[in-house]
């Protein structure tokens, strides 16, 4: 089940290959989200010292959080992928150019979890081409609505 999509993402890059990973949330964070009070349209994923990090994700935090605990909405969180996973990624995005854009953030089994792309950037042209493509489907489905 989604909790909150990045459509953003689609229209700024190619995805050419999705990741799940899980995230390290503080309980207040994890409370928040679950109310649906996060925003993932200007988080970005970084590679720091061989680990995998949530940047720009916003976390609202809920107004019956506790006192003792000072939220930080926009604070840097750590994503939990396999070694090999986080090899892999390392090596794609330092050699080939690719970068990492988080798509979707979902509940599997209970647990929340982030989609993480690999991507490489569209240039204005590609925007262009997917907005007119995305335009004639539409077209084609309003005519085939018409025909029957």
């Amino acid at each position: 089940m989604s909790i909150v999509q990045n459509k953003k993402a689609f229209h700024d890059y190619f995805i050419e290959q999705r990741f799940e990973a899980g995230i390290a949330l503080e309980g207040w964070e994890a409370k928040a989200i679950r109310a649906g009070r996060v925003q993932i349209k200007e988080a970005y994923v970084i590679v720091r010292d061989a680990e995998i990090y949530l940047v720009g994700a916003h976390v609202s935090p809920l107004p019956t959080a506790s006192r003792h605990v000072a939220p930080d909405p926009t604070r840097t969180r750590k994503l939990l992928l396999r070694a090999e996973e986080i090899r892999k990624l390392i090596g794609s995005v330092e050699r080939a150019g690719f970068t990492l854009v988080p798509l979707d953030m979902h509940y599997s089994r209970g647990k929340i979890k982030i989609e993480i792309g690999l991507a490489k950037g569209k240039k204005q042209h590609d925007k262009r081409e997917a907005q007119k493509d995305r335009e004639w489907r539409r077209e084609q489905q309003r005519l085939l609505r018409d025909k029957r």
